[in-house]
Protein backbone atom coordinates (compact mmCIF):
# COMPACT_ATOMS: atom_id res chain seq x y z
CA UNK A 1 0.00 0.00 0.00
CA UNK A 2 0.93 3.55 -0.84
CA UNK A 3 1.64 4.70 2.48
CA UNK A 4 1.21 8.79 3.55
CA UNK A 5 3.16 8.17 6.45
CA UNK A 6 5.33 6.06 8.13
CA UNK A 7 4.85 4.26 11.42
CA UNK A 8 7.45 3.47 13.89
CA UNK A 9 6.89 1.37 16.68
CA UNK A 10 8.83 2.25 19.62
CA UNK A 11 10.44 -0.39 21.82
CA UNK A 12 9.96 -2.11 24.88
CA UNK A 13 6.64 -3.05 24.16
CA UNK A 14 4.13 -4.90 26.62
CA UNK A 15 4.27 -5.21 30.33
CA UNK A 16 6.89 -4.53 32.62
CA UNK A 17 8.37 -7.84 34.61
CA UNK A 18 6.08 -5.72 38.02
CA UNK A 19 3.12 -5.21 36.15
CA UNK A 20 3.29 -9.07 35.04
CA UNK A 21 4.09 -10.38 38.00
CA UNK A 22 1.10 -8.89 40.09
CA UNK A 23 -1.51 -10.34 37.22
CA UNK A 24 -0.08 -14.07 37.30
CA UNK A 25 0.03 -14.00 41.13
CA UNK A 26 -3.83 -12.26 41.40
CA UNK A 27 -4.92 -15.21 38.43
CA UNK A 28 -2.87 -17.82 40.62
CA UNK A 29 -4.99 -16.81 43.11
CA UNK A 30 -8.03 -17.93 42.15
CA UNK A 31 -6.91 -20.66 40.63
CA UNK A 32 -5.99 -22.04 44.43
CA UNK A 33 -8.91 -20.96 46.23
CA UNK A 34 -11.68 -21.11 44.10
CA UNK A 35 -14.38 -20.46 46.14
CA UNK A 36 -12.54 -17.70 48.12
CA UNK A 37 -13.60 -13.72 48.09
CA UNK A 38 -11.23 -12.18 46.74
CA UNK A 39 -10.63 -8.48 46.63
CA UNK A 40 -7.91 -6.00 45.00
CA UNK A 41 -6.89 -3.48 47.30
CA UNK A 42 -7.06 -0.88 44.53
CA UNK A 43 -6.57 -1.12 40.98
CA UNK A 44 -3.65 -3.96 40.75
CA UNK A 45 -2.10 -1.77 37.89
CA UNK A 46 -3.39 0.90 36.26
CA UNK A 47 -5.63 -0.18 33.18
CA UNK A 48 -8.99 -0.73 33.05
CA UNK A 49 -8.80 -3.41 30.53
CA UNK A 50 -6.89 -5.36 32.85
CA UNK A 51 -9.37 -4.45 35.56
CA UNK A 52 -12.39 -5.67 33.53
CA UNK A 53 -10.22 -8.80 32.57
CA UNK A 54 -9.86 -9.59 36.14
CA UNK A 55 -13.64 -9.46 36.99
CA UNK A 56 -13.62 -12.50 34.86
CA UNK A 57 -11.92 -14.59 37.29
CA UNK A 58 -14.27 -12.95 40.04
CA UNK A 59 -11.80 -10.94 41.46
CA UNK A 60 -13.23 -7.71 42.88
CA UNK A 61 -11.52 -4.11 42.64
CA UNK A 62 -12.20 -1.94 45.43
CA UNK A 63 -11.13 1.68 44.45
CA UNK A 64 -11.87 4.96 44.76
CA UNK A 65 -9.06 7.77 44.35
CA UNK A 66 -10.50 10.32 47.17
CA UNK A 67 -9.27 7.32 49.53
CA UNK A 68 -6.19 5.92 50.55
CA UNK A 69 -5.55 2.41 51.10
CA UNK A 70 -6.00 2.58 54.60
CA UNK A 71 -9.55 3.59 54.07
CA UNK A 72 -9.99 1.48 51.25
CA UNK A 73 -9.53 -1.68 53.85
CA UNK A 74 -12.84 -0.86 55.04
CA UNK A 75 -14.40 -1.72 52.11
CA UNK A 76 -13.34 -5.34 52.65
CA UNK A 77 -15.10 -7.85 55.23
CA UNK A 78 -13.59 -10.67 54.60
CA UNK A 79 -11.38 -13.18 52.68
CA UNK A 80 -8.68 -12.54 50.74
CA UNK A 81 -7.13 -9.35 50.19
CA UNK A 82 -4.64 -8.80 47.50
CA UNK A 83 -2.40 -5.60 47.99
CA UNK A 84 -1.48 -3.68 44.05
CA UNK A 85 1.67 -3.85 42.46
CA UNK A 86 1.94 -0.63 43.84
CA UNK A 87 3.13 -1.56 47.13
CA UNK A 88 1.54 -0.65 50.26
CA UNK A 89 2.29 0.91 53.84
CA UNK A 90 2.93 -1.63 56.31
CA UNK A 91 0.31 0.09 58.54
CA UNK A 92 -2.53 -0.96 55.99
CA UNK A 93 -1.17 -4.79 56.34
CA UNK A 94 -1.27 -4.79 60.07
CA UNK A 95 -4.39 -3.10 59.71
CA UNK A 96 -5.83 -6.21 57.11
CA UNK A 97 -4.11 -8.70 59.51
CA UNK A 98 -6.14 -7.42 62.71
CA UNK A 99 -9.60 -7.95 59.96
CA UNK A 100 -8.65 -11.50 59.95
CA UNK A 101 -7.94 -11.17 55.97
CA UNK A 102 -5.55 -13.59 54.31
CA UNK A 103 -2.56 -11.08 52.32
CA UNK A 104 -1.32 -11.61 48.62
CA UNK A 105 1.15 -9.00 48.24
CA UNK A 106 1.43 -8.47 44.36
CA UNK A 107 4.18 -5.28 45.00
CA UNK A 108 6.39 -4.43 42.20
CA UNK A 109 10.05 -5.94 43.44
CA UNK A 110 11.56 -1.84 42.14
CA UNK A 111 8.90 -0.86 44.54
CA UNK A 112 9.80 -3.06 47.49
CA UNK A 113 13.58 -2.34 46.93
CA UNK A 114 12.42 1.47 47.53
CA UNK A 115 10.34 1.20 50.52
CA UNK A 116 13.31 -0.80 52.34
CA UNK A 117 15.84 1.52 51.26
CA UNK A 118 13.39 4.85 52.94
CA UNK A 119 12.53 2.15 56.35
CA UNK A 120 16.80 1.94 56.54
CA UNK A 121 17.58 5.79 56.46
CA UNK A 122 14.66 6.58 58.76
CA UNK A 123 15.76 4.00 61.10
CA UNK A 124 19.04 5.54 60.89
CA UNK A 125 17.85 8.92 61.94
CA UNK A 126 17.77 10.44 58.26
CA UNK A 127 15.00 13.01 56.72
CA UNK A 128 13.60 11.56 53.80
CA UNK A 129 12.88 13.58 50.67
CA UNK A 130 10.36 11.51 48.11
CA UNK A 131 9.96 12.88 44.82
CA UNK A 132 6.46 11.69 43.72
CA UNK A 133 2.99 11.90 42.99
CA UNK A 134 0.50 13.14 45.63
CA UNK A 135 -2.30 10.57 45.83
CA UNK A 136 -0.50 7.78 43.63
CA UNK A 137 -0.42 4.17 45.77
CA UNK A 138 3.08 4.01 45.26
CA UNK A 139 3.71 7.20 47.25
CA UNK A 140 1.33 7.28 49.53
CA UNK A 141 2.87 3.82 50.84
CA UNK A 142 5.82 5.67 51.47
CA UNK A 143 4.98 9.36 52.69
CA UNK A 144 2.37 8.86 54.69
CA UNK A 145 1.94 8.41 58.87
CA UNK A 146 6.41 9.83 59.26
CA UNK A 147 6.89 13.76 59.47
CA UNK A 148 10.16 13.04 58.74
CA UNK A 149 8.95 11.89 55.28
CA UNK A 150 8.77 15.11 52.89
CA UNK A 151 6.91 14.12 49.57
CA UNK A 152 8.32 16.55 46.77
CA UNK A 153 6.29 17.14 43.81
CA UNK A 154 8.09 20.72 42.73
CA UNK A 155 10.84 22.82 43.41
CA UNK A 156 8.84 24.70 46.23
CA UNK A 157 8.00 21.57 48.06
CA UNK A 158 11.56 21.72 49.56
CA UNK A 159 11.89 21.92 53.05
CA UNK A 160 14.26 24.65 54.21
CA UNK A 161 16.75 24.80 56.68
CA UNK A 162 16.77 21.04 57.68
CA UNK A 163 19.33 20.41 59.99
CA UNK A 164 20.55 16.58 60.22
CA UNK A 165 20.99 13.79 57.30
CA UNK A 166 19.28 13.43 54.24
CA UNK A 167 18.11 10.59 52.14
CA UNK A 168 16.40 11.81 48.48
CA UNK A 169 14.46 9.13 46.40
CA UNK A 170 11.56 9.09 44.09
CA UNK A 171 8.88 6.71 42.94
CA UNK A 172 9.96 4.41 40.12
CA UNK A 173 7.63 5.75 37.08
CA UNK A 174 8.42 9.23 37.15
CA UNK A 175 9.87 11.58 34.45
CA UNK A 176 13.84 11.15 34.11
CA UNK A 177 14.28 14.97 33.33
CA UNK A 178 11.87 16.23 36.27
CA UNK A 179 13.45 13.75 38.97
CA UNK A 180 16.92 15.22 37.18
CA UNK A 181 15.81 18.64 38.02
CA UNK A 182 14.91 18.40 41.85
CA UNK A 183 17.94 16.26 41.91
CA UNK A 184 20.01 19.17 41.10
CA UNK A 185 18.00 21.56 43.46
CA UNK A 186 18.18 19.59 46.21
CA UNK A 187 21.67 19.25 45.83
CA UNK A 188 22.13 22.95 45.79
CA UNK A 189 20.21 23.21 49.12
CA UNK A 190 21.86 20.30 50.87
CA UNK A 191 24.62 19.73 49.03
CA UNK A 192 25.52 16.67 51.83
CA UNK A 193 22.36 14.87 50.67
CA UNK A 194 22.59 11.20 49.89
CA UNK A 195 20.48 10.61 46.33
CA UNK A 196 19.10 7.37 45.11
CA UNK A 197 17.78 7.33 41.71
CA UNK A 198 14.92 4.68 42.40
CA UNK A 199 13.93 4.88 38.64
CA UNK A 200 12.62 1.67 37.66
CA UNK A 201 14.65 0.29 34.33
CA UNK A 202 10.99 -0.63 32.63
CA UNK A 203 10.12 3.04 32.57
CA UNK A 204 13.73 4.22 32.26
CA UNK A 205 14.13 2.27 28.84
CA UNK A 206 10.79 3.46 27.75
CA UNK A 207 11.09 7.27 28.49
CA UNK A 208 14.74 6.97 27.01
CA UNK A 209 13.32 5.42 24.14
CA UNK A 210 11.06 8.76 23.17
CA UNK A 211 13.47 11.23 23.81
CA UNK A 212 16.17 9.13 20.93
CA UNK A 213 13.08 10.20 18.51
CA UNK A 214 13.99 13.60 18.65
CA UNK A 215 16.40 13.25 15.07
CA UNK A 216 14.05 11.37 13.68
CA UNK A 217 11.93 13.38 12.18
CA UNK A 218 8.85 11.89 14.11
CA UNK A 219 5.87 14.20 13.84
CA UNK A 220 3.32 12.81 15.77
CA UNK A 221 3.66 10.50 18.44
CA UNK A 222 0.73 8.07 19.68
CA UNK A 223 0.74 6.62 23.11
CA UNK A 224 -1.56 3.66 23.97
CA UNK A 225 -2.19 3.51 27.93
CA UNK A 226 -4.92 4.28 30.74
CA UNK A 227 -5.39 7.98 31.67
CA UNK A 228 -4.71 6.45 35.27
CA UNK A 229 -0.96 5.47 33.95
CA UNK A 230 1.66 7.78 36.14
CA UNK A 231 4.35 6.18 33.46
CA UNK A 232 1.92 6.53 30.71
CA UNK A 233 1.50 10.26 31.24
CA UNK A 234 5.21 10.54 31.82
CA UNK A 235 5.50 9.24 28.24
CA UNK A 236 3.43 11.85 26.51
CA UNK A 237 5.96 14.20 28.57
CA UNK A 238 8.99 12.76 27.16
CA UNK A 239 7.52 13.29 23.70
CA UNK A 240 7.46 17.01 24.80
CA UNK A 241 10.96 17.09 25.22
CA UNK A 242 11.66 15.22 22.28
CA UNK A 243 10.55 18.29 20.14
CA UNK A 244 7.53 15.93 18.76
CA UNK A 245 5.30 18.36 17.52
CA UNK A 246 1.52 16.07 18.03
CA UNK A 247 1.58 13.89 21.39
CA UNK A 248 -2.05 12.01 21.95
CA UNK A 249 -2.46 9.56 24.31
CA UNK A 250 -5.23 7.30 24.12
CA UNK A 251 -6.52 4.27 25.87
CA UNK A 252 -7.34 2.04 22.96
CA UNK A 253 -8.06 1.99 19.49
CA UNK A 254 -11.84 3.62 19.88
CA UNK A 255 -10.18 7.11 20.58
CA UNK A 256 -7.84 7.37 18.03
CA UNK A 257 -9.39 10.03 15.53
CA UNK A 258 -8.26 10.72 11.95
CA UNK A 259 -7.39 14.31 12.93
CA UNK A 260 -4.47 12.91 14.61
CA UNK A 261 -2.73 11.66 11.89
CA UNK A 262 -4.11 12.37 8.63
CA UNK A 263 -1.48 15.17 8.17
CA UNK A 264 1.18 13.20 9.44
CA UNK A 265 4.52 11.69 8.09
CA UNK A 266 5.88 10.07 10.76
CA UNK A 267 4.26 8.04 13.37
CA UNK A 268 5.78 6.74 16.57
CA UNK A 269 3.73 4.96 18.58
CA UNK A 270 4.37 3.71 22.14
CA UNK A 271 2.36 2.14 25.44
CA UNK A 272 3.02 2.23 29.06
CA UNK A 273 4.39 -0.64 31.33
CA UNK A 274 0.83 -1.64 32.38
CA UNK A 275 -0.81 -1.72 28.47
CA UNK A 276 -1.94 -4.58 27.03
CA UNK A 277 0.51 -5.57 23.94
CA UNK A 278 -2.49 -6.13 21.90
CA UNK A 279 -4.15 -2.67 22.38
CA UNK A 280 -0.87 -0.95 20.68
CA UNK A 281 -1.43 -3.42 18.13
CA UNK A 282 -4.51 -3.05 17.35
CA UNK A 283 -3.70 0.99 16.84
CA UNK A 284 -0.55 0.11 14.55
CA UNK A 285 -2.66 -2.45 12.30
CA UNK A 286 -5.53 -0.07 11.86
CA UNK A 287 -2.99 3.10 11.15
CA UNK A 288 -1.13 0.91 8.02
CA UNK A 289 -4.17 -0.10 6.86
CA UNK A 290 -6.43 2.85 7.44
CA UNK A 291 -8.45 4.52 5.59
CA UNK A 292 -10.43 1.21 6.47
CA UNK A 293 -13.57 2.27 8.81
CA UNK A 294 -13.05 1.38 12.07
CA UNK A 295 -16.56 -0.09 12.06
CA UNK A 296 -15.09 -2.85 10.22
CA UNK A 297 -12.96 -3.40 12.96
CA UNK A 298 -13.76 -6.89 14.77
CA UNK A 299 -15.13 -5.94 18.48
CA UNK A 300 -15.61 -9.46 19.18
CA UNK A 301 -11.79 -10.37 18.98
CA UNK A 302 -11.02 -7.65 20.71
CA UNK A 303 -13.29 -8.74 23.77
CA UNK A 304 -11.68 -12.41 23.43
CA UNK A 305 -8.24 -11.07 23.50
CA UNK A 306 -9.21 -8.71 26.47
CA UNK A 307 -10.30 -11.81 28.15
CA UNK A 308 -6.84 -13.18 28.07
CA UNK A 309 -5.58 -9.84 29.48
Amino acid sequence: MNMKYKVTKVKPQGYCGGVLKAIQMAKECRKLHPNESITILGNLVHNNYVKEALTLYDLKTVEDPSKTRWELLDLVESGIVIFTAHGVNQSVKEKAIKKGLTIVDASCPFVLQTQKFVEQKLNAGYYVFYIGKKGHPEAEAIYSENDRVFLIEKIEDIPKNLKGNIFVTNQTTMSVIEIKDLFAKIKEIYPDASIYDEICNATRVRQEAILALKDQNVDTLIVVGDPSSNNTKKLCAMGVSAAIKNVYRIEDLQQLKPEMFQNARHIAITSGASTPTYLMEQVYEYLIHYPCPKEKIDLHKILDEKRQA
